[in-house]
């Protein structure tokens, strides 16, 4: 028996017994005869090729140097594990290697140098560690090298420039890390290098210029830093360029136009600010264009519209601005279309309608208006189409009705009107689609029942009437329903309890009457129930506690009756309990008290008497309860030893029938404005004499309402506290804010303002937090100026009512007899007056900032005086009032001579 047959067989006696079964034809003397085996003229083994075998074991009993004619060993696709043995370098004549996927460790051996006539080496998809070694620079016939899909660490060897022969590198999915090696560069006959997915930083050498074969460059998720190297336009042959996921910074380069051959450019997730470069429009053959979630500003170049080839285009997530370029109508390939998250305006181009092979388009959180394109689906390939927050008006494009493609559908936070009931369809594909926060009308179809692959339907917030159809039942892959803030009527219908993967139920602020279904009980996947402000009548049901996983349970403001039923103390996950402002009766029960996550819970308004059960104290395990409302009860007898009650402010617990103080005192701050030390202790005794309180300050403080949502849902939050101190901003403790902005501002020093007028002075201050604010400090209100404390009345007032981007955010309130004051948002830009009156700010203070200033305002007008209830006038309009964040944003402030017009006015 030969040298070469013994190796074989020696090596095959290591392999596991199935695998030396699938090399049962190695038997005898005539290797050449053996599966995978070949041979040259003079019988002696050249090549291996065992791919796909099956092969486990290791490679450590083969004996490689007897194999001395050996130009070819494949033993890709196998399941051999350990590590590649240094003996491997002895086969002097190797000219192929390939140990692609396997499950090899350890690291490269450095003896693979030896090999001197390797053209090909494939070490891909395994778990190979350590760093490539520099030895592998000797290998000057090489070809292909490829070590993508393992471990490999340290940086990218210089020496791997002296590959002059090197046509293909791919370096991808390690964790390599350093800088890319100029001497790549070297490279000249490289055609594809991908170095993707490792740890990479620093700039992308201008070397990679030198490489005009190259057609393919991966760079993408990295840590890449700097500028795109203009030289990359010297590689004129590249198809495929792909830097995204980095943190390249700088403009893209005008040179990329160069790059004429390009059918794909991805830039995506960098810091890449300035202009899209109008060169771009030379990319004749570029098929995908991905330049988002980066910060470039500016118009969509009209050039873009040249890319007759092009079939997906991303912009999302940066900061254009302008409008929408009627040229991408002559993209007519186009089947992605991502514009959502900039700052667009205008309307869509009617051009839109000559796309009718796309499958995405997302116009959503803009600034765009008019009427959406009509024939968006005409093609019948739409899938996904957003255009959530803008200003959009109509109706639903005609051709949704029959889009049977559609899976999602957001057109929330617009001007949209129309019938829902005709313009919408069956959607037999249909995932996802959010109508709120618009105008529709009509009546739920029962069609929405055949929908089975619906998870998510949302079209709260508009003027929907009628009733809810039991086929909506039918939708049994239901995950959100949220029908609130209607005007649906009659009972909930039971089959909603045959919605069993339901997560989010809410059918809030509607006309609902009946009682709440014992079916709910079978929807054990349901967190949040909210059914509040309708007029549902019977008791709570017992089978509620079926909901296991329950978050938030809102039944307030409605006609309930009975007792609280026992079972929801099973609720162990719940959080939230509102039974406010019902007719419930009898006692608390103390199984309440089981609920150790509930954190808020009212039940004021109701009829409950008795005492709160001691299961509520902290030390019965229900400490996590932050906030607790028990007012307008009959509830007698001490308060739990549990913080929430102790703590609680005396609007949560008064009308009460005799609720004594807790087991112990407890102190409070006597002075909001003044940092004294001395406490005071406070009890609830109910009811309260109107003598307890030397001041009264009552307004509302802050409250959220939802976008355009008018004064329905409005949160009316009252504070009382002592010598007529009152503050809340942000939800966070009132003098600990009030401290931290006299603290902030040193007591309103000077040194601090920053503007001054006819009211008052404004302060920049910032927080211990990090958060600057504005604070515009009134001159004294107490000083018999009516004119003043209308001022700062009226400002109160309009900025609770009213919430728009291109109206200053108020953010708190205090009314004190020593300060009153605004917090508001801080613009950094200063007023328009300010830039108008500064030469060097006015220079760059060009037209198409100017018109995004006079369109903010515009807007902001438009809200106040239309959707608006009452309508607002502002009275005071000027330069000095219109406000500009850094990005030329106008936001409109001074509300002290505004006036709410009466709904007859004629103004």
């Amino acid at each position: 028996m030969g040298r070469e047959a013994e190796a074989l067989l020696e090596w095959k006696a290591s392999l596991d017994n199935q695998s030396q079964f699938r090399l049962s034809s190695w038997v005898g003397n005539i290797t050449c005869q053996w599966v995978g085996i070949s041979c040259n003229n003079f019988s002696s083994i050249s090549h291996v090729n065992l791919t796909g075998v099956g092969l486990k074991g290791t490679l450590y009993s083969f004996s490689f140097s007897t194999l001395h004619s050996l130009i070819s060993l494949n033993l890709s696709y196998n399941l051999l594990y350990g590590t590649i043995p240094s003996h491997l370098g002895n086969l002097s004549k190797l000219r192929y290697l390939d140990l692609y996927t396997n499950n090899l460790s350890g690291s490269i051996p450095t003896s693979i140098g030896n090999l001197g006539n390797l053209s090909f080496l494939d070490l891909s998809n395994n778990t190979l560690s350590g760093p490539i070694p520099e030895e592998i620079g000797k290998l000057g016939f090489l070809s292909e090298l490829s070590l993508y899909m393992n471990n490999l660490s340290g940086p990218i060897p210089a020496s791997i420039g002296n590959l002059s022969n090197l046509s293909t590198l791919y370096l991808w999915e390690n964790n390599l890390c350093g800088s890319i090696p100029s001497s790549i560069g070297n490279l000249g006959n490289l055609a594809h290098l991908d170095l993707s997915e490792n740890k990479l930083s620093g700039p992308i050498p201008e070397e990679i210029g030198k490489l005009g074969f190259l057609s393919y460059l991966a760079l993408f998720r990295n840590d890449l830093t700097g500028s795109i190297p203009s030289s990359i336009g010297n590689s004129s042959n590249l198809a495929n360029l792909d830097l995204s996921k980095n943190k390249l910074s700088g403009s893209i380069p005008q040179e990329l136009g160069k790059l004429t051959s390009l059918a794909w450019l991805n830039l995506y997730e960098n810091n890449l600010s300035g202009l899209i470069p109008t060169s771009i429009g030379n990319l004749s053959n570029l098929s995908v264009l991905y330049l988002s979630n980066n910060t470039l500003s500016g118009p969509i170049p009209e050039e873009i519209g040249k890319l007759g080839f092009l079939s997906d285009l991303s912009l999302h997530v940066n900061n254009l601005t302008g409008s929408i370029p009627a040229s991408i109508g002559n993209l007519t390939k186009l089947t992605v279309l991502w514009l959502h998250i900039n700052k667009l305006f205008g309307s869509i181009p009617v051009q839109f309608n000559n796309l009718t092979y796309l499958e995405v388009l997302s116009f959503s959180e803009n600034m765009l208006s008019g009427y959406l394109p009509q024939n968006v689906c005409n093609g019948g390939s739409l899938q996904n189409f957003t255009a959530n927050d803008n200003y959009f008006i109509g109706s639903i494009p005609k051709s949704l009705r029959n889009c049977t493609s559609l899976i999602r559908l957001n057109l929330h936070g617009n001007h949209l009107g129309g019938n829902i009931s005709e313009d919408l369809g069956i959607y037999p594909n249909l995932i996802y689609i959010d109508l709120r926060y618009n105008n529709f009308y009509g009546e739920l179809s029962q069609k929405w029942g055949k929908c089975q692959s619906l998870q998510s339907l949302k079209f709260s917030n508009n003027r929907i009437s009628g009733v809810i159809p039991p086929q909506l039942g039918g939708s049994i892959q239901l995950r959100l329903l949220d029908l609130s803030f209607n005007h649906i009527v009659g009972q909930i219908p039971k089959e909603l309890g045959r919605l069993t993967s339901l997560f989010l139920l809410n059918l809030g602020d509607n006309k609902l009457s009946g009682s709440i279904p014992l079916e709910f009980g079978m929807l054990s996947n349901l967190q949040y129930l909210i059914l509040s402000a309708n007029n549902l009548t019977g008791s709570i049901p017992k089978q509620i506690e079926g909901c296991s996983i329950l978050v938030n349970l809102s039944l307030s403001k409605n006609e309930l009756r009975g007792a609280i039923p026992s079972e929801i103390g099973n609720l162990n996950s719940l959080q939230m309990l509102d039974l406010s402002e019902n007719s419930l009766i009898g006692k608390i029960p103390p199984q309440l008290g089981d609920m150790q996550r509930l954190e808020t819970m009212n039940l004021s308004h109701n009829d409950l008497s008795g005492s709160i059960p001691y299961t509520f104290g902290e030390m019965s395990g229900m400490s996590s309860l932050i906030s607790v409302d028990i007012s307008y009860n009959r509830l007698e007898g001490p308060l739990p030893n549990n913080k929430a009650f102790c703590e609680a402010p005396f609007g949560s617990l008064r009308n009460n029938s005799g609720l004594k103080a807790c087991p112990t005192s407890i102190t409070r701050s006597k002075n909001y404005g003044e940092r004294r030390k001395n406490k005071v202790v406070i009890f609830f005794i109910v009811p309260i004499l109107g003598t307890m309180f030397l001041s009264l300050i009552v307004f509302g403080i802050l409250y959220h309402v939802l976008k355009r949502q008018g004064k329905r849902n409005k949160l009316n939050s009252l504070r009382e506290a002592q010598n007529g101190n009152m503050f809340e901003v942000w939800s966070y403790d009132g003098k600990m804010v009030y401290e931290s902005i006299i603290e902030a501002t040193e007591g309103f020093d000077s040194k601090h303002c920053v503007g001054v007028g006819g009211c008052g002075s404004v302060y920049k201050a910032e927080l211990q937090t990090g958060q600057v604010v504005a604070v515009k400090k009134f001159h004294s209100i107490q000083d018999n100026r009516i004119d003043l404390a209308k001022a700062f009345e009226n400002e109160i007032h309009a900025l609770l009512e009213i919430r728009h981007r291109n109206i200053v955010k108020l953010y708190g309130f205090c009314s004190h007899p020593r300060h009153s004051f605004l917090v508001y948002e801080f613009l950094e830009g200063g007023s328009l007056k300010e830039i108008l009156s500064n030469k060097k700010e006015v220079v760059n203070f060009e037209w198409v900032k100017r018109v995004n200033v006079v369109k903010g305002v515009v807007d902001a007008l438009s809200y106040m005086h239309h959707d608006c209830s009452p309508p607002i006038v502002h009275r005071d309009i000027s330069s000095k009032n219109i406000m500009l964040d850094l990005e030329y944003e106008a936001h409109i402030s001074d509300f002290g001579t505004a006036k709410f017009l009466n709904s007859d006015s004629l103004n």
